[in-house]
């Protein structure tokens, strides 16, 4: 790509150098300004003279960031999705290795990871191989971030030059600048399998696209090349990746109509036929590059690809999330929960550069290429505003559209070079106008230098930061920094190597811990317990970061519990405790409820919250023990704190709700569920009780809705399939109860 610096400008070419804050126009070239659409689209609207000093600085900050880079993806913690991109990566190198006899990449059920191509784990997973090296081990993942920091690079790269096309080598330089200092791309490609190799994919599609376009109709092999690569990167990755082969073919043609004379070019059937060509041409090599890497697709080559991306929107995972404070499901987000996402998130100087840019439309479109600017405003802006007409399912923040975030760095380094621009031949301004653009990405910066190993929790000052964040968004929601947790039991000397006793350890990011700790053995055991689970088995240190925890309980301070002795920090606000186990006295408690010992369960989980006082999973099971015991005022002071400490418990919620039932009182007890379900929307339990209240009052047909309810949220739920069958028959419709009974046996 460095040599697309050097290429000599063509008489045609018209002269505006804008990587020269101080040059102003050649006569030619204000002539050129207002010219024709055709004549306009003909040469970029700035020249590809070479500059020696800015093509170095160029290269020289582009190397020092691939470097950066990689230095930081080395101290990443795992990417809690990765239980499923290694699992694939492991069976495509059988697959490969095998040569197609292992199936089991065609059709993996857990994660639906057959869907996805496989470009990046099949790259990564046969690197690994050949150097011997197995999940494991750290060195197996570090060299699967090191691969996805360097896609990152490669996005980043091939972003610049873009902005290099369009505007000269002073914008390629700003964008550099500020995606290096972005702290969630580069904070993602240090560890995100999927999203930042897509996002390499297209933008290597989206430059190559362009410069191909440029030269037509005798295009560089080398951008041809570079075309294909990410064409082929792209859908290599996932079933998305088709977005950027109907981007080739849209602009391919807006080109060859406004470059060659409107639709009188099509006479020219040698030009057409040269353009076909090309851009066909390429798109298939694309298409086979993909299909390369994905056994999938290769089955059903033009059918498969197709398949799944119907699928995703079937398949789409619904998990709770944390927006503006509130705990919903990810299927129930606003429609602004993208762009809200993006705002709080993005440096300052790319959210201004970026709004600056829409201001500065018209002075854009009339100095630059329109073509180019139009495919950078579609590249950005299409795929956000596609999933809020879509109504897409999307969560962990902004990452599904991370592929989007370059071209808005480049929109927002055009602004930038345009305000310089405009200051020519006053270096004071324009001096003040860096001065500004490095004020407004100081802020992002210094947070990827204060915090390498998980720089991709970063809020922005329009967020308040990560404090202002904290409670209202999602932090660490990968759970990278069980990473920093567990050096922390090391440094502690709780785990270390050479140890003879036995430490075991709770996390609700169960993979990453486990490979982490691989390394000690069976003297480390790492048990998988939901943070609303953490009482039903016993371990001596735990790991939990925010994620899951609700934003009430986070808001008011109440996080992380008594019983920390640890925790990670970012921008001031924790975002991983470690706990200890001193006593053990939770878990008791849920042994005696199952043996149904009402009494030593209720003196165990009151140990429990005399020693952790805001643990509210001890008061909740607390309350539960309490109303088996028939302790009906001690149950429902217990379930009250418990909701003081985690307002959103769903299960406290539904205990006061069987408290004014077992007071007898039907109406107060109606309300609660109903509150609690406001709180939880999935709680089959509520909607199983509120049937129970409907029925006792004679409304069949509202307790019948209301199972249903629940057994849609918990096909399992035995109690729901009975009552159900009870009611049908008391109406005389014995083959409905029959339908539920034989439902409820096949439950294992």
């Amino acid at each position: 790509m460095a040599k697309s610096g050097k290429r000599p400008q063509t008489p045609k070419q018209r002269s505006i150098p804008a990587q020269s804050p101080a040059s102003k126009p050649a006569e030619a070239s204000k002539k050129n300004i207002h010219s024709s659409p055709i004549d306009y689209l003909a040469r970029p609207a700035v020249t590809s003279a070479h500059d020696p000093l800015l093509f170095n600085v160029f290269w020289v900050v582009a190397a020092l960031g691939l470097g950066f880079m990689l230095l930081l993806s080395l101290g990443s913690g795992i990417n809690a999705d990765d239980k499923f991109q290694v699992d694939y990566s492991e069976k495509l190198v059988s697959y490969y290795a095998t040569g197609g006899r292992d199936t089991t990449a065609l059709n993996i059920p857990e994660g639906n990871m057959h869907l996805y191509g496989g470009f990046f784990e099949v790259i990564s997973g046969a690197a690994n191989h050949a150097l011997g090296l197995k999940p494991e081990h750290l060195k197996y993942h570090q060299l699967r971030h090191a691969f996805s920091a360097m896609l990152g690079w490669a996005a980043i790269v091939c972003a610049a030059l873009f902005a290099r096309l369009i505007a000269g080598w002073q914008a390629g330089i700003l964008t550099l600048l500020i995606m290096l200092f972005s702290p969630r791309f580069v904070g993602d490609s240090m560890m995100n399998p999927k999203d930042i190799p897509f996002a390499a994919g297209y933008m290597m599609a989206i430059y190559n696209m362009a410069r191909l376009l440029d030269d037509m109709p005798r295009p560089r092999w080398w951008n041809i090349i570079g075309l294909v690569a990410g064409l082929g990167i792209a859908l290599a990755l996932r079933a998305g990746g088709l977005l950027p082969f109907a981007m080739l073919f849209l602009f391919a043609g807006l080109h060859f109509i406004m470059k060659n004379g409107l639709l009188s070019a099509f006479s020219n059937t040698k030009l057409l036929g040269r353009y076909a060509l090309v851009i066909l041409g390429t798109a298939f090599a694309g298409y086979v590059f993909a299909l390369a890497f994905w056994p999938y697709a290769m089955q059903a080559p033009l059918k498969n690809p197709f398949i799944a991306l119907s699928k995703f929107a079937e398949l789409e995972v619904k998990i709770r999330v944390l927006f503006g404070g509130e705990n919903v499901m990810s299927d129930k987000t606003p429609w602004h929960y993208p762009i809200s996402w993006i705002a709080n998130t993005i440096p300052l100087a790319a959210l201004a550069g970026f709004a600056g840019a829409m201001v500065l439309l018209p002075r854009l479109y009339k100095k630059y290429n329109p073509l180019w600017i139009t495919l950078a405003l579609f590249a950005a802006i299409f795929p956000v505003f596609y999933v809020i007409y879509k109504d897409s399912v999307i969560h962990d923040g902004w990452r599904h559209l991370t592929f989007a975030y370059p071209t808005l760095a480049v929109l927002a380094a055009l602004f930038w070079h345009e305000i310089v621009q405009g200051f020519s031949g006053k270096k004071a301004l324009q001096y003040a106008t860096y001065g500004a653009f490095a004020l407004l990405m100081a802020d992002a910066a210094a947070f990827i230098i204060a915090h390498p190993k998980y720089p991709y929790v970063y809020f922005n000052p329009v967020a308040g930061g990560v404090k202002g964040a904290y409670g209202q968004y999602e932090t660490d929601y990968w759970g990278v920094s069980v990473r920093q947790g567990l050096e922390w039991l090391e440094k502690e000397k709780v785990i270390y190597p050479g140890m003879s006793d036995t430490v075991t350890i709770a996390t609700n990011m169960y993979y990453s811990a486990k490979q982490l700790a691989a390394k000690y053995g069976d003297h480390v055991v790492v048990k998988y317990l939901k943070w609303e689970k953490r009482c039903d088995l016993p371990w001596d240190y735990a790991l939990y970061p925010t994620r899951f925890i609700d934003g009430a309980t986070l808001q008011k301070g109440l996080w992380p519990p008594d019983n920390a002795v640890h925790t990670v920090k970012a921008g001031g606000a924790p975002i991983l405790a470690v706990l200890k186990n001193s006593n053990y006295a939770c878990n008791e408690g849920m042994e005696a409820s199952k043996r149904g010992d009402m009494p030593a369960a209720v003196a165990a989980f009151e140990r429990a919250t005399q020693t952790v006082p805001d643990d509210d999973i001890a008061w909740v099971n607390l309350a539960q023990a309490y109303l088996n015991n028939n302790q009906l005022e001690e149950g429902r002071a217990a379930a009250e704190k418990a909701l003081e400490i985690s307002p959103d418990d769903a299960q406290a919620g539904n205990l006061l709700g069987l408290y004014w039932l077992n007071k007898g009182d039907a109406n107060q007890a109606k309300q609660q569920f109903e509150a609690s379900i406001k709180r939880e929307s999935n709680n089959p339990a509520a909607w199983y009780y509120l049937a129970l209240i409907a029925r006792s009052g004679g409304d069949n047909q509202t307790a019948l809705n209301n199972l249903n309810k629940a057994i849609q949220m918990a096909p399992n739920f035995k109690p729901a399939y009975e009552m159900a069958a009870q009611i049908f028959e008391a109406t005389g419709n014995t083959g409905a109860a029959q339908q539920y009974r034989a439902a409820m046996q096949q439950i294992r």
